[in-house]
């Protein structure tokens, strides 16, 4: 993606992984062939692969550069983490690093990460293994958590429901080295910058939300995983904790900014676009970027 602009803003990305060919089905239970060929006169090859009928799909960290801050916005897998039963996932030796240095940014740059939620493949790159030991990949950073969401996600580790362990290694170590910033998910991070809740998915999932004189985006983390999900705002993902709270929010949100000039930015769409409704019928439409 090419680096996007708004105003004193501008806004890269670096991509981890390419998930295109996860079946759609599998990421939205509620997908049928016949829904599906519906909305295939605005599913683009930008958004569909002719060839294989897969929706292009991508596990990438948003770089966003202010007056004020560098910050990332989800940091996917991480290298060398045990993840039994996600085997792309499981002890990667991926080149992150690497490609966050060829996007001009050294870990040393960034003062703030920000997790929309903490799901394994948002909370990866907050730690590196480093002689034995999980340190923090930023080390200069505030790394902010929705403090609702670090609470739940905390109890489910304590009583063994998280199944990863991406408490331990990935988020805990931020905490155990003063790093973490439990804030409300209405936290105000700078003038340009404001979390807004957006549950559903998690219980504390939060948007980030982007004002400038010279645009507006959102960074909505994974309360949409697909861009078929902007027309068919009742398809959950199979990993949202609360069906009925996500598909309000996701309702909720694309009647809002439909036609509204809002740049979109997802944790796993392919490219930015904008939510456009012809005809009272929404969809996604990607940017040139």
């Amino acid at each position: 993606m090419i680096p996007l602009k708004f105003g004193d803003v501008t806004v890269g990305k670096v991509v981890e992984l390419d998930r295109s060919a996860t079946p759609v089905g599998f990421m939205l239970p509620d997908a049928t062939p016949e829904r599906i060929a519906a909305q295939l006169d605005w599913l683009g090859p930008e958004l569909l692969d002719p060839a294989t009928g897969n929706h292009r799909a991508t596990i990438h960290s948003y770089i966003v550069r202010t007056p004020w801050h560098t910050i990332v916005i989800d940091t996917c897998v991480g290298n060398d983490k045990s993840r039994h039963g996600q085997e792309p996932w499981h002890m990667r030796k991926g080149t992150y690093l690497e490609d966050l240095s060829a996007a001009g940014l050294k870990p040393e740059d960034v003062d703030l990460v920000v997790c929309t939620h903490l799901h394994v493949d948002h909370v990866g790159w907050n730690t590196r293994l480093d002689g034995g030991r999980w340190v923090p990949t930023f080390p200069k950073a505030k790394y902010i958590f929705a403090r609702d969401e670090f609470e739940f996600w905390k109890k489910e580790s304590e009583t063994g429901k998280e199944e990863f362990g991406l408490i331990d290694d990935s988020v805990m170590p931020i905490v155990k080295a003063g790093l973490a910033e439990l804030v409300p998910s209405d936290y105000v991070i700078d003038d340009r910058l404001q979390l807004e809740p957006s549950p559903g998915h998690t219980p504390g999932h939060v948007n980030v939300r982007l004002r400038t004189k010279a645009g507006e985006a959102v960074f909505t983390g994974d309360m949409m995983h697909r861009p078929i999900q902007v027309a068919e705002t009742d398809w959950n993902s199979r990993f949202c904790s609360d069906g009925p709270l996500a598909r309000k929010t996701r309702r909720a949100f694309v009647e809002k900014h439909a036609d509204a000039d809002v740049m979109i930015l997802a944790a796993h769409f392919p490219v930015p676009g904008r939510i456009v409704a012809p005809g009272g019928r929404a969809r996604f439409k990607p940017v040139a970027a």
